[in-house]
């Protein structure tokens, strides 16, 4: 069994989530270890850094990394925050986490506010999942009552106090500094860096902020070491993971596999291709990383570092499977639609630039492209890249030239031709989940 072996096999039971549940099946252990044996803060954070667990949020930076840049000396407050405002198109993993073993993550953020002196965390759950908040809620309520969190954990002197934050439902929130900045009660838009959260975050004051799937491994490492950990995946690339598999496949869901297993083995897992169609391309780390074609993809292992190689990015483990009867300029339409709509436009380049990319796909989808149109496209995604405060303009450029590296002929079809290559009543019969609303 995996570090999260346990988090879907949970859902069989109406009551799986639930405090005695966790328990009974190891839960708070890793907790106990820590107070029972005295271990030292410095040692939890080695011990991170020898997992090679490296944050499930989308950017893969080393956690045991991350949690060393906290200072532990500073007099002040500092906190733990837990970024679980899920709003990648394609990404469900983290819901599921919440849903059926909210303790684990509770757990794990506890852990790293001993490692890290903190004395106060908070979970900032998105926007669309009010059920899942209302659960987290009640978990919280249920550690409290069982000297889990609050003053003087289970006799240890060790004080942490955890509150969940409700989301309002915009993407742009799931950027680390709008998060705070939303959490503050500001509107939801990101900061510029430096300073970076871990010397001037919530509040001002030192925070350090992972993803939910993160927190949600620390226990297993704890109990385990983080050698072992490590064996689960692959140098570089340690553990288990969640995959939202999405799209095409007979049994989309969330699985969880080692770092480093082949992309085939994924799609067997899922079912393999609906109706026996034939794979076309992949979106491997949800919607902002860039498509890979069945040539690529199926050669690839599921790591960071096999992905990045390819051309793409694991991001947070959203693979959108995509058939031989989807038409990529209505794909690449419809998620240019949503980060035009998501950009919080307080840059320029992404605000106008965000709008010219849905426009011109838009124009090339419906009959009125023009042969200039790609490279303008090009041009366009040059102008945003690097230009912006945070990641949305990237995120929102690069499945545009991923498209067009990949897919060239068929948007040029469209424009030659005032047609899609993919016959309408073939992607009738497909699906349509990339329609623009």
């Amino acid at each position: 069994m995996g570090a999260l072996g346990f988090i879907l096999d949970a859902a069989e039971g109406e009551r799986s989530w639930r405090l005695a549940e966790y328990v009974r099946r190891g839960g708070y252990t890793a907790l106990k270890k820590i107070i029972n044996e005295n271990i030292p803060p410095e040692n939890i954070v080695a011990e991170l850094k020898k997992s090679s667990l490296r944050g499930r949020g989308g950017a893969g930076f080393p956690t045991g990394l991350k949690w060393s840049f906290m200072p532990r000396q500073f007099p002040g407050a500092k906190y733990v925050v837990c970024n679980s405002d899920e709003g990648e198109p394609g990404t469900f993993k983290d819901r599921d986490i919440l849903r059926w073993n909210p303790h684990m993550v509770i757990e794990g953020m506890i852990i790293a506010g001993y490692a890290m002196g903190c004395a106060r965390g908070y979970n900032y759950i998105h926007g669309e999942i009010w059920d899942i908040y209302k659960r987290f809620e009640e978990a919280l309520e249920e550690a409290r009552a069982a000297q889990l969190l609050g003053d003087n954990i289970l006799g240890s002197g060790f004080s942490f106090e955890l509150q969940a934050h409700h989301g309002y439902g915009a993407y742009i929130c799931g950027e680390e500094t709008a998060l705070l900045e939303s959490i503050e009660g500001k509107k939801g838009q990101p900061r510029f860096k430096p300073p970076f959260p871990a010397s001037f975050g919530l509040y001002g004051k030192p925070t350090t902020i992972n993803n939910t799937e993160t927190f949600a491994s620390v226990p297993w490492i704890i109990n385990e070491g983080g050698d072992k950990f490590l064996e689960l995946g692959k140098p570089n690339n340690g553990g288990t993971k969640l995959f939202s598999v999405s799209g095409h496949v007979n049994r989309p869901g969330n699985f969880e596999v080692s770092m480093g297993t082949p992309f085939p083995e994924l799609l067997a897992m899922a079912g393999g291709m609906r109706d026996g169609r034939k794979l076309k391309g992949v979106i491997p780390g949800g919607s902002s990383a860039p498509v890979l074609p069945t040539e690529i993809i199926m050669e690839c292992t599921l790591d960071y570092d096999s992905i990045a190689k390819a051309g793409s990015m694991l991001g947070s483990g959203a693979v959108i499977v995509m058939d031989e009867t989807t038409c990529m300029v209505k794909a690449l339409e419809r998620l240019s639609y949503f980060y035009f709509e998501e950009s919080c436009g307080q840059c320029t380049p992404c605000r106008e630039g965000t709008g010219w990319l849905y426009r011109v796909v838009h124009r090339i989808e419906h009959g009125e492209g023009r042969p200039e149109d790609l490279d303008l496209l090009n041009s366009v995604t040059e102008n945003i890249m690097g230009r912006t405060i945070c990641a949305l303009g990237d995120a929102a450029a690069m499945p545009v030239r991923g498209f067009l590296k990949h897919f060239k002929a068929e948007f040029e079809y469209h424009i030659q031709n005032r047609k899609c290559l993919v016959p309408e009543d073939v992607q009738r019969a497909g699906s349509g989940f990339f329609k623009v609303a």
